[in-house]
């Protein structure tokens, strides 16, 4: 099981993103639009979904997650609110792409200290492609945090 402690899976193996939402129709969109390989340099993607903020939480305490996906208007906890409490509360923190339903919602992912955003209705071409990059990122600052 990959990991944000032990790095992010390299292009042979399998990254493991946390899709974080109430409603199982929005946690499904996203995998559907990002794809269990958004690019061939990040590998496969294995998906675990969480509809609860208990859920999330537990995966990043056992850094079960390579990356993390959340709704920005999930309830009864909305990902923009998450994303904040993970960047201050866990050292290693795993990237997180947020996803929000109007543009203009974009400074609240910044606030929330989001890597990335993400608008509704999602673009399979556009989630896969920053889910990808949002992946090599993280894996290029996991390689020179180690050395």
């Amino acid at each position: 099981m990959g990991g944000a402690a032990g790095g992010t899976a390299g292009a042979t193996g399998t990254s493991t993103v946390l899709v974080y939402s109430h409603r199982p129709e929005v946690r499904e969109s996203i995998i559907q639009a990002v794809g269990r390989r958004p690019a061939p340099d990040v590998g496969r993607v294995r998906y675990v979904e969480a509809a609860g903020i208990a859920e999330v939480l537990a995966a990043c305490d056992a850094g079960e997650a390579d990356l993390l996906v959340l709704d920005g208007e999930a309830q009864p906890t909305g990902g923009m609110g998450v994303a904040k409490q993970l960047r201050h509360e866990i050292e290693d923190c795993p990237p997180i792409v947020l996803t929000v339903r109007r543009r203009d919602d974009r400074w609240l992912a910044t606030w929330s200290q989001a890597d990335a955003v993400l608008v509704h209705p999602l673009d399979p071409i556009e989630s896969a492609e920053v889910v990808a990059q949002v992946l090599r990122d993280h894996r290029a600052g996991s390689l020179t945090s180690t050395e």
